[in-house]
């Protein structure tokens, strides 16, 4: 796992079309969150082939640090291997030496492999995202508290 740049755009392009389709990320939306100063970005790799990768930023949410995850994907031909939750972790714990109390993120509501994902990894799910993605597909946001090593 290494820090994403802006050399592996077309990899990460590819892998969220992959996984999202409809709802995916703009090339230009993942160029502009791998610019960015706020956001923090991981790729994994297999056998020198992206297997995934997941952004998220750090926020001010009510005075307090919070982690924001923006998407985590894993190529279909690498899932159930554990990249998802590498990615997750590796992220918490750059969060959690920022000092951010809480990562918050999003889910459509008919993802359960996702939603299990999380509930597994402690976040809970605390409010209902009506017509989130777009009308009639709902999300959940889900959040945990990070240990942080402050």
């Amino acid at each position: 796992m290494k820090l994403a740049t802006i050399g592996d755009l077309e990899n990460l392009h590819k892998i969220e079309r992959e996984c999202f389709t409809i709802e995916a990320f703009t090339k230009e939306q993942i160029t502009r969150l791998l610019k960015s100063p706020r956001t923090v970005s991981l790729v994994a790799w297999i056998n020198r082939e992206v297997a995934g990768f997941i952004i998220g930023s750090i926020e001010n949410l009510d005075g307090t640090k919070a982690g924001h995850v923006y998407t985590l994907d894993v190529a279909v031909k690498h899932r159930r291997k554990g990249v998802g939750l590498r990615l997750l972790k590796g992220l918490e714990d750059i969060f959690a030496k920022k000092s951010v109390k809480t990562c918050y993120l999003e889910v459509r509501l008919d993802n359960m492999a996702a939603r299990e994902l999380y509930r597994r990894q402690g976040y809970t799910e605390v409010a209902p995202l009506t017509d989130y993605y777009y009308k009639g597909i709902h999300g959940v946001r889900l959040e945990k508290i990070l240990e942080t090593s402050t």
